[in-house]
């Protein structure tokens, strides 16, 4: 991508959500709400401080993240379609969790 974002901008990759519900029904596309989820492909220096310095952005290339519904301005590239959003319009960074079983639970009050 030959695109580098200005600030607190993000470059950022929409995923496409599922295309049947969980009873298997085939939702089409007039029917799909607009996505939410996405993968950051570029981040911006940051914005700058009252002394002119960059702050630096909580996000890196390759996190994904949730973003409010309407934020950003979409963009094509050739046959690809890309999200310009503000570090302001992320909601979330989607963190995996452990496997189960590979932790242990402890309960409150409960001698090691």
């Amino acid at each position: 991508m030959d695109l580098q974002p200005l600030g607190d901008r993000l470059i950022v990759e929409t995923l496409e959500e599922e295309e049947t519900t969980s009873s298997g029904i085939v939702l089409p596309d007039t029917a799909k709400e607009k996505p939410q989820r996405g993968r950051v492909l570029a981040v911006g220096p940051g914005p700058r401080d009252e002394d002119g310095n960059y702050v630096s952005i909580d996000l890196a290339e390759g996190d994904e993240i949730i973003f409010s519904k309407y934020g950003g301005t979409e963009i094509r590239l050739g046959t690809d379609d890309y999200l310009i959003l503000r570090e302001s319009d992320v909601l979330a960074k989607v963190v995996t969790s452990p496997k189960k079983g590979s932790k242990k639970k402890e309960m409150a009050g409960a001698a090691a």
